[in-house]
């Protein structure tokens, strides 16, 4: 435990070493997230609700997902690179450490760009969210779940790269994720609609959440744990049994 914290201590400290670059990191996430908040805006100016999904609804949805993507992307940035590190035989360095190793992965390397994100999506939740000490709750745990969630997804379609040795599965999969869950889950339906609550969990990364942010639920914020907890034991499960294919990139030369 010493040996975690130690490390999410020293990512931090990396990240806090050049405020500047920090900032200015931040800053860019934060206007690319303003521009997409400005996009449903206009979008819900227009067309007044889709589906039963007003613009307070979606800024809500916005809010949960730039903040549980901020927590996965930029304080367990790792995550991301699963998929890449495996393939290029670069997981040697966990593999040595008294604690499991994708504990200690994930949080070796802090992303400060993506803590944009988390901090927008805050902040975005206070002004637009309406806040109040029930709401605040349910967000906060919705948001945590949903880290959870996309944490534990991403792990699992990056460790592909254990068994096929090539990285792009987990991009892929992220992307679809992110992609899919900024829109509500209710615009689609069929087996796309199905597929997002399944396969490609993007609905439990932010529908479900601000539905339950607004009306909350227990048999939805029981499906919401029982996924979130569902991906991440899959995703642990698969790193861990993928690292017994693990094959090392260190090349040793004998003088």
């Amino acid at each position: 435990m010493r040996a975690l914290l130690a490390t999410i201590r020293n990512a931090f400290a990396e990240v806090l070493a050049n405020p500047r670059s920090l900032i200015a990191q931040m800053t860019v996430m934060i206007v690319n997230d303003v521009a997409w908040v400005l996009f449903w805006l206009l979008f819900f100016h227009r067309v007044g609700a889709i589906r039963g999904w007003r613009s307070d609804d979606v800024l809500l949805l916005f809010a949960i997902i730039t903040s549980s993507a901020g927590i996965t992307l930029g304080v367990f940035a790792n995550a991301r690179a699963v998929g890449p590190l495996a393939a290029g035989g670069e997981l040697d360095a966990v593999l040595a450490l008294p604690v499991h190793p994708l504990a200690v992965l994930l949080v070796r390397r802090v992303e400060a760009v993506h803590l944009g994100d988390l901090a927008f999506g805050l902040v975005l939740f206070a002004v637009a969210g309406s806040p109040t000490p029930a709401r605040i709750a349910v967000f906060v745990g919705t948001v945590l779940a949903s880290a959870v969630l996309l944490t534990g997804f991403i792990v699992l379609i990056g460790s592909s790269a254990f068994l096929v040795g090539r990285s792009e599965a987990g991009e892929l999969g992220f992307n679809a994720v992110i992609m899919l869950g900024s829109y509500p889950v209710d615009v689609f339906a069929g087996a796309i609609k199905v597929t997002l609550y399944t396969v490609v969990p993007a609905a439990f990364v932010s529908s479900v959440p601000a539905r339950l942010v607004q009306h909350f639920q227990p048999g939805w914020a029981l499906a919401l744990v029982g996924a979130a907890v569902g991906f991440a034991g899959a995703g642990a499960l698969a790193f861990t049994r993928g690292l017994r294919r693990y094959t090392s990139g260190a090349v040793w030369i004998q003088a």
